[in-house]
Formats: C-alpha cells, sequence, structure tokens
C-alpha cells in the first residue's frame, strides 16, 4: 500500500484556514445577508428573499452608480495599460537607466493610498494646485478638479493611473525580458521598422502580460474605494459615486447591512462576469510562447 505524504496538506493547512476564514466564511455570510433585512440596532434578521435584489434593480441611484463603476473602469484601465507599456518600452530601450526609474516608478505603490490622496489633494487645489498653475502657463484657466462632476471622476481616474502605474511597469518589463532579441533582429534584417516590430513581434510575444495586467487592471477598478473616499466621497453630486463606495454608504452610513450585502454579490457577479468574458478573449488574443 503506497504511503501517503502528508506534509504538503500539512503545510497547505493555514493557508486554506485563513482563506476560509478571511474570504469564503464573508462571502457566504454576504449572500446570507442578502436576502435578510438587518435590524442596525439589535441585528436581528427577517428574510425578505429577493427584496433587496429588486429594490435595487428598481434604484435609479443604483443604476447611476453602475454607469460611473464602469465609466470609471475605462478611464483607468485602458490608460494604465497604454502609458505602463509606453514607460517600460523607453526603460527596456535604455537599459543603463532601468534600474533607477524602475524604483522611481515603483514608489506610488508603496506608498498608502490615504497618503497618495492627499497628495492629489494639493495637486487639483483650484488656487494653489500644480495643475491648475501649469495651465495657467499657457493661458487656460483650470477646472476645480475635484468639485466639478465633470471632471471630478476624470481627477480621480488619474490619481488611481498613477498609483498602479508601477505596479504595471514592473510586469511589462519583465514580458520585455522575455521576448528573444533574435525575433526583433530578424524583422529589423528583413526591413521592419520599429512600429512593425513593435506590432508583428513585440505586442503578440507581451499578449500573456497585457492579458493579466488587464485582468487584475479591471479588478482593481471594481474595487477602489480609498482614493474616490478621501478626494470626493462619492460627490459631487454622486460623479464618482461607484459601486464599491455605494455599498460602504448603505452599509456604514445608511445601516442597511441587507441591502448593502445585495450590492456586494451583484458586485461580485460583475467581476467574475469581466473577468470570465477576459479569458474567453484571451483564449483567442493571447499567444503564449
Amino acid at each position: 500500500m503506497k504511503r501517503i505524504d502528508w506534509l504538503p496538506w500539512v503545510l497547505l493547512c493555514p493557508t486554506v484556514l485563513l482563506l476560509g476564514i478571511f474570504v469564503v466564511y464573508p462571502a457566504l455570510y454576504s449572500i446570507y445577508l442578502s436576502v435578510q433585512n438587518v435590524d442596525p440596532f439589535t441585528h436581528g434578521t427577517v428574510f425578505v428573499g429577493w427584496e433587496n435584489y429588486l429594490e435595487l434593480a428598481q434604484s435609479e441611484e443604483y443604476w447611476k452608480s453602475l454607469r460611473v463603476s464602469l465609466l470609471f473602469t475605462v478611464y483607468t484601465v485602458v490608460p494604465s495599460i497604454v502609458v505602463s507599456l509606453a514607460v517600460a518600452l523607453a526603460l527596456n530601450a535604455k537599459p543603463y537607466i532601468n534600474g533607477f526609474f524602475r524604483t522611481l516608478f515603483l514608489m506610488p505603490v508603496a506608498v498608502s493610498s490615504a497618503m497618495a490622496a492627499m497628495l492629489w489633494i494639493f495637486l487639483y487645489n483650484p488656487t494653489a494646485g500644480f495643475l491648475n498653475y501649469v495651465l495657467s502657463v499657457f493661458g487656460i484657466e483650470g477646472p476645480n478638479w475635484l468639485a466639478d462632476p465633470t471632471w471630478s471622476l476624470v481627477a480621480v481616474a488619474i490619481a488611481t493611473v498613477w498609483k498602479e502605474l508601477g505596479f504595471n511597469v514592473i510586469f511589462f518589463l519583465a514580458g520585455l525580458a522575455s521576448v528573444p532579441p533574435e525575433l526583433n533582429e530578424a524583422a529589423r534584417i528583413d526591413g521592419a521598422n520599429a512600429w512593425q516590430r513593435f506590432w508583428r513581434v513585440t505586442l503578440p510575444m507581451l499578449s500573456p502580460t497585457v492579458f493579466f495586467v488587464g485582468v487584475v487592471s479591471v479588478i482593481h477598478s471594481f474595487e477602489s474605494f480609498g482614493q474616490i473616499h478621501i478626494l470626493t466621497k462619492g460627490g459631487p453630486a454622486g460623479a464618482t459615486n461607484v459601486l464599491v463606495y455605494s455599498l460602504y454608504r448603505d452599509a456604514f452610513e445608511n445601516f442597511r447591512s441587507g441591502f448593502a450585502s445585495a450590492q456586494a454579490v451583484i458586485l461580485f457577479a460583475i467581476i467574475l462576469a469581466a473577468t470570465f468574458v477576459q479569458f474567453r478573449i484571451g483564449q483567442k488574443r493571447v499567444h503564449y510562447a
């Protein structure tokens, strides 16, 4: 009889236990609360079935939050991938500056969301902020970035892209390091210019990295909370009230735990669906060496 090696299972136990306590149990409890009406004082529950979900479906404020979240995802994911890839390509072309600038771009990742948001509050100040000062040099009157519904979501998106930039640059640099230089050299000898080499050689080889960064960026965009809470608190006029912030307000300001849990379940389903769609697209578009 073959002897069972228990060591791997024993080593896995702490991780499985932590996942169960901090991930699986809260998720299952949220599903349970989503079909309950929770008393904010006694914490007693009354089963209400699909009532919380039906209320969400009829809530104009919730649909507005969904639209804001989708816009925020577009404003953050696409620029984040494009800018970080451009930075990685520039750093990869100059290896002697790679180490210094890699550290420089990674610094925002190490800064807490609260500290980063405070920095952007100063930059966005309508009278003394650096951004409006730069615009004034060119004769342009800068907006009140965080108080103007037209610009507030863009302002938060810029801060978010800056915060995530170093994380993405590191992955793109790792992806570029795995591209065989012989392929680019062969393409150059065949007469391909820099753009053709990038489009036909480098980008296809980078597709697994682009796919990974895209999936992670979408998830991060739907989970963004700290910078929104400090910069705008969901305002002005709900212009930055994304789904996760709407959930927070219903849970901890309006004390509607059941209603907030229903939002959490739907948010999880949206992220799961978005990830599934990305993986299906990735099966056709991503090329693994």
